[in-house]
């Protein structure tokens, strides 16, 4: 409530007009993927519309897409092809690492003299997909718009079932507790280093927040390595990524692995990436450094212990 009074105040004072979004109205991260097109009459197809759906799709004030040339280097890390082929297996390792929550993917062919595109929607966090097709013979620009409408509208009216209900900070924790149960927690020393791409970086978000974590749910902590018995070590950023309306959009990504000091044992190895919005930049960064580390850390804490 804080912090919606001092949005609107901020708003006010400044002269215009701000719409205070909680984390169930966030515009959706979304990740377009190039269209299979294995037909010779619209073999070209598949990279353009991919590329024109994502432009599209980028205008729409409650999707946030992610770029074209990340989303290529995140496939080729992953051995994947940018082609429709990304199996709902896949999908949610492609979230973790992109901070898409929705991928999109599909293919293109001929039915007589008509044009066919059929695009799939799929979730990266509930694994539902849905299904948008458009037919015709006009121009590939313009079905792909009627496409890009059509999965806008998918998104919006099954937002529910594509996107996973967003869990409190306590209920977070609490999840984390229910999966340590009573097993002996190590001791714990933590280096995260971090930067804000254009801005240095004060009271790093990323391992603030996880050193926060580990001690809610009953790690002890330490203040040297030599005293601990897990290092987690890694490293977080965030940068500027666009604006949606008067709010400035930052993404950020976090790394860490745990080991094991006294035999060398990594026992963990993750990353996360989170996307978040505010009036300003800093604290946009920040946001999306903390949501990202609290997604992290659900994975990561209960590996720690044996």
């Amino acid at each position: 409530m804080k912090m919606k009074f001092f949005l609107l105040v901020l708003a006010l004072w400044a002269g215009r007009t701000v719409t205070v979004l909680s984390a169930d109205t966030m515009p959706v991260t979304l990740a377009v993927f190039d269209f299979d097109a294995h037909d010779p009459s619209v073999s070209d197809l598949g990279p353009k519309i991919g590329t024109l759906l994502n432009a599209t799709l980028s205008a729409e004030p409650n999707l946030i897409t992610v770029e074209r040339a990340e989303l290529a280097k995140v496939t080729g890390e992953q051995e994947l092809s940018l082609s429709g082929t990304v199996s709902t297996e896949s999908a949610a390792k492609i979230g973790h690492i992109t901070g898409a929550k929705i991928l999109v993917t599909g293919r293109i062919f001929m039915v007589e003299k008509d044009i066919v595109m059929v695009a799939k929607i799929i979730s990266a966090e509930t694994s539902r997909v849905y299904g948008e097709m458009v037919k015709g013979r006009g121009s590939p620009t313009d079905l792909s718009s009627e496409l890009a409408k059509k999965i806008a509208t998918t998104v919006t009216g099954k937002r529910e079932t594509l996107i996973a209900k967003s869990q409190t900070r306590e209920e977070r924790i609490a999840a984390i507790k229910d999966r340590l149960k009573d097993a002996r927690r190590p001791t714990v020393f933590v280096r995260i280093a971090e930067r804000h791409y254009g801005a240095p970086a004060n009271d790093p978000a990323a391992e603030t927040e996880l050193m926060n974590l580990l001690q809610s749910t009953g790690f002890a902590l330490v203040d040297s390595e030599s005293k601990a018995d897990v290092v987690i070590s890694g490293e977080a950023f965030s940068a500027a990524a666009g604006r949606k309306g008067n709010l400035l959009i930052c993404k950020a990504r976090v790394e860490a692995k745990a080991v094991a000091p006294k035999t060398g044992e990594i026992l963990t190895a993750d990353r996360e990436t989170s996307v978040a919005l505010d009036l300003a930049e800093q604290t946009a960064g920040k946001t999306a450094l903390q949501n990202a580390t609290e997604l992290l850390a659900s994975r990561f804490l209960p590996k720690l212990v044996r």
